[in-house]
């Protein structure tokens, strides 16, 4: 089986409560759902939040549309993960972030092939970054995961889930899917009030006519829209993880 697990929480501090903030009449998370739902290769979606009271409103958005919500600790979102996964018994899973309402389910869905035809251990399609911040893609085998969860220590590696698993190539085989072009300049993830403001334009100009609009799609509105490009295109790609390997310097001293 391959589980897709889809990783949310409403307290972010750039940007509180945005999973749950609405572009056009729905809940942003909603939305990516929706998306999720339409890849051919996931066999279940589950919601992995935390426990902390705030995330709530994410368990009874789960209940509502029917989709199962498994709550754990907080900052070791590595202990969530695995916990979340393990009850399900999964060959594979596929980790998606709930900050990514552009979600490609065709995306998702290449990323997957490309991983098992390889018979890699792990793949992602933003390691090696081609695809728009915010088409962001991991898959990997629960095995790996099991690993992981019982062997990692640094803090990036609890609060990242999978750095223990790609950053030891020599043990575990690692595949990075790219683009046909490289696109990674693109900024389409959800952080700031900014991307919040862009993602919000996208759906206003697409959404009411193709609610299942691709990446191409939103190319093609980029092209002929080059102003929405400004919007938030200062802010810099991986800040998050980059200060949790930052800190992992300081756990080693």
């Amino acid at each position: 089986m391959i589980l897709g697990v889809l990783q949310a929480r409403t307290s972010s501090s750039r940007l509180p409560g945005k999973v749950l903030k609405k572009i056009i009449g729905k809940p942003m998370i909603l939305h990516q759902i929706e998306r999720i739902f339409k890849s051919k290769k996931i066999d279940k979606l589950i919601i992995a939040t935390s426990i902390n009271k705030d995330d709530d409103p994410l368990e009874l958005l789960a209940k509502e549309i029917d989709i199962d919500c498994y709550r754990g600790n907080l900052d070791n979102v590595l202990d969530r993960f695995y916990k979340a996964a393990i009850s399900y018994h999964p060959t594979h899973i596929v980790r998606l972030t709930g900050d990514c309402p552009l979600t490609d389910p065709e995306v998702i869905d290449q990323t997957i092939s490309f991983y098992l035809k390889g018979n890699f251990d792990y793949v992602s399609n933003s390691l090696e970054a081609t695809f728009p911040d915010g088409l962001d893609i991991e898959i990997f085998s629960f095995r790996s995961l099991k690993e992981a969860y019982e062997e990692a220590k640094l803090p990036s590696q609890l609060e990242h889930v999978t750095p223990f698993i790609n950053r030891q190539t020599e043990r575990f085989k690692v595949g990075i899917y790219k683009h046909s072009s490289n696109l990674s300049h693109l900024r389409w993830t959800v952080d700031e009030p900014e991307d919040f403001q862009f993602v919000t334009e996208i759906y206003r100009a697409l959404y009411p006519k193709t609610p299942d609009f691709k990446i191409e799609d939103i190319l093609n509105l980029l092209d002929r829209n080059p102003d929405l490009l400004l919007i938030n295109n200062r802010f810099k790609r991986n800040e998050g993880l980059q200060k949790s390997l930052n800190i992992d310097k300081q756990y080693i001293l």
